[in-house]
């Protein structure tokens, strides 16, 4: 088995303009940051991003790397708005594709099982279908003749994704409270980049490990990469809680383009840690 352990500089070379790039995590909640650090340092541009999303669309957007968003929503959790994001917006600088959670969950598992759609309930009677009309309604071929969405697999060319711990083959391990979606997004893609805090052996990650933890198997990444602090500053329980200072000083920096160069250019320079 080849290991697919790389130094996070490396990433940098999988990046293209125009792909579409979906990153793991939920809000501001364990957000692989060091990657998406390495995909505004690539210059890449007129990038479609898939996320719940959370700092990791705001940076983006206000990178000037990004042409669309499809989203189920974008906060920073403790910070209802995520102001780079809803400024990018509100200028008419991105597309965007607002869907129901469950219909982009949907999306993103039709992509994993290489399938052109899924069949959900999830989007009947709201704005959703409204504002995507190429988003379709399907008739159940069955006796009750149902009415249903047919929502169209989000695939994605690349998935960046961050964990607490992995092993060099690629087998993932979440040990916070929540899972969130990130097996759908390396499912999806056609190459996945995982970060950890820690990588160790295989044997060293699943000793006493509970099945359920172990999020991603080596078939579903293609890269691994060593990035101690590499959600910083969203969370990554239970290694270290949500920076609220630096993510304050984040949504401030949107208030001017002197207070975003000066945060971005810090961004940029800071190690994963």
């Amino acid at each position: 088995m080849t290991e697919k352990l790389c130094r996070l500089e490396a990433v940098a070379g999988q990046f293209r303009d125009g792909m579409t790039v979906g990153i793991g995590g939920w809000g501001s909640r364990r957000k692989p940051m060091a990657l998406v650090r390495e995909l505004i340092r690539s210059g890449v541009r007129d990038l479609t991003v898939v996320s719940f999303g959370g700092p990791d669309v705001g940076m983006l957007c206000a990178a000037g790397a990004v042409r669309k968003v499809v989203f189920g929503f974008v906060t920073l959790d403790s910070i209802a708005v995520e102001p780079h994001f809803a400024a990018a917006r509100q200028a008419g600088r991105i597309e965007v594709v607002e869907l129901d959670e469950a219909m982009l969950v949907s999306g993103l598992r039709a992509a994993g099982r290489r399938l052109p759609f899924e069949v959900t309930r999830s989007g009947l009677g709201a704005d959703t279908l409204t504002a995507n009309p190429q988003i379709r309604t399907i008739t159940s071929p069955y006796d009750d003749g149902e009415v249903l969405v047919a929502m169209p697999a989000v695939e994605l060319d690349v998935a960046l994704l961050h964990l607490n711990r992995a092993d060099a083959l690629g087998n993932g391990q979440c040990l916070g409270p929540d899972p969130y979606f990130d097996d759908l997004f390396a499912r999806a893609a056609a190459h996945t980049i995982l970060s950890a805090e820690e990588v160790s052996s295989t044997s060293e990650l699943t000793r006493d490990a509970h099945p359920a933890t172990l999020l991603l198997n080596r078939t579903m990444v293609n890269q691994v990469v060593r990035a101690p602090g590499g959600a910083h500053f969203t969370s990554c329980e239970p290694d270290y809680g949500r920076d609220e200072a630096l993510q304050r000083e984040y949504a401030q920096a949107a208030a001017s383009p002197s207070a975003w160069e000066a945060f971005h250019s810090g961004f940029l320079a800071e190690a994963a840690r």
